[in-house]
């Protein structure tokens, strides 16, 4: 463990919006798939919301720590989970 506690919590932070951000980009980028695709969806509704619960706690979870990489990332990627949710649930009507 001495490795990581020599890392600064600037990096940690910086590095975890970073990271963040790119998980965001990975949602980004399957919702405009279902978007574009006249297909019915393989994603799973259950798995979609449970995903949505997660970023939803661990964006609560940064807030309450006052961690800005969880609560910033997470609250991008649960607006982008609920947006993807709301794709899927289109296609199934």
């Amino acid at each position: 463990m001495d490795f990581l506690d020599s890392i600064s919590e600037g990096v940690f932070e910086g590095l975890g919006t970073a990271i963040g951000l790119i998980a965001c980009f990975t949602i980004l980028v399957q919702a405009v798939k279902e978007l574009q695709s006249k297909k019915q969806s393989s994603l799973s509704f259950f798995f979609l919301v449970g995903w949505v619960l997660i970023y939803l706690f661990w964006g609560l979870y940064g807030i309450r720590f006052r961690a800005t990489a969880l609560w910033l990332t997470n609250g991008i990627a649960l607006t982008l989970q609920i947006v993807l949710c709301l794709i899927v649930y289109r296609k199934r009507l």
